[in-house]
């Protein structure tokens, strides 16, 4: 686990509970959650689902009242604390929870000054807001295993599915993304390129990408199942195991260039 100390900020009004959990495993991972706390009328009943959330994870209440009708005061009251957060300078980066576009320009302010900052919302999460993070969670992939992977289907409109959610990336799709990585990664010498570079090529392109979008536990197993894809373990000087991908048919620069010699 990463030692970063991250500050969790949750968009109550805007984020239903039933994935507290999960999201906080996957949080885990990312580093230590020194501040955890949730924004939203706490008078409202329909913040009731996360009062029990709000005790099993040490998540603080913070209380914003909707002073005006048709404003998202709630809002306000996450930017604020997020930038006294920056400038008291005790945590390495954010973790700003909500599907909401107005939180775009936060994360964009706080990556200027440095820090890392992690979003997690709904599929139908604007784009702009997706991008602006260093990293984008999908809720919905973090529901439990046995859960079916969501898959596209009939063609629809581009870039939502019939619920007006961001649609998954199709298989097509999928494969012209993986195709551009390699070879934007791949070695000068012989094409084949290390998983640890595709995986921060693909994150940097995309923050939202995740194999688990894709039925794929890991981003190993991804590279494994597709059959345009061929894979090679070598083993590193310390003993470990390291995992190399190349497109399947794929030349190797080299002997491309010694062919045209000859």
């Amino acid at each position: 686990m990463s030692d970063h100390k991250l500050a969790v900020l949750i968009d109550a009004d805007n984020t239903s509970p039933k994935q507290t959990r999960e999201m906080f495993e996957e949080l885990a991972s990312y580093g230590q959650l020194t501040v955890k706390r949730a924004y939203g009328d706490w008078t409202q009943q329909q913040l009731n689902g996360w009062k029990g959330e709000l005790h099993q994870h040490a998540i603080s209440p913070m209380q914003q009242f909707a002073n005006t009708s048709g404003k998202n005061s709630t809002d306000s009251a996450l930017i604020i604390d997020a930038m006294d957060l920056l400038y008291a300078g005790n945590v390495d980066g954010f973790v700003i929870v909500s599907s909401d576009a107005d939180f775009t320009r936060l994360a964009t302010r706080l990556r200027e000054a440095g820090k890392t900052v992690y979003g997690v919302g709904q599929r139908k999460t604007p784009k702009p807001f997706q991008d602006a993070c260093d990293k984008f969670t999908f809720l919905e992939v973090l529901r439990d295993a046995d859960a079916p992977p969501v898959a596209a289907s009939t063609p629809q409109r581009a870039g939502t599915d019939d619920a007006g959610e961001a649609a998954p990336v199709s298989k097509r799709n999928l494969q012209s993304l993986l195709t551009k990585a390699l070879n934007k990664t791949a070695s000068d010498d012989d094409d084949w390129s290390a998983l640890g570079s595709l995986g921060s090529h693909l994150n940097r392109t995309d923050p939202s990408f995740d194999p688990r979008t894709h039925g794929f536990a890991k981003l190993s197993d991804l590279v494994k199942g597709q059959p345009f894809l061929e894979t090679r373990t070598v083993k590193a000087a310390s003993g470990q195991g390291q995992l190399w991908v190349r497109l399947k048919g794929k030349t190797p620069a080299r002997k491309a260039a010694k062919a045209q010699q000859d």
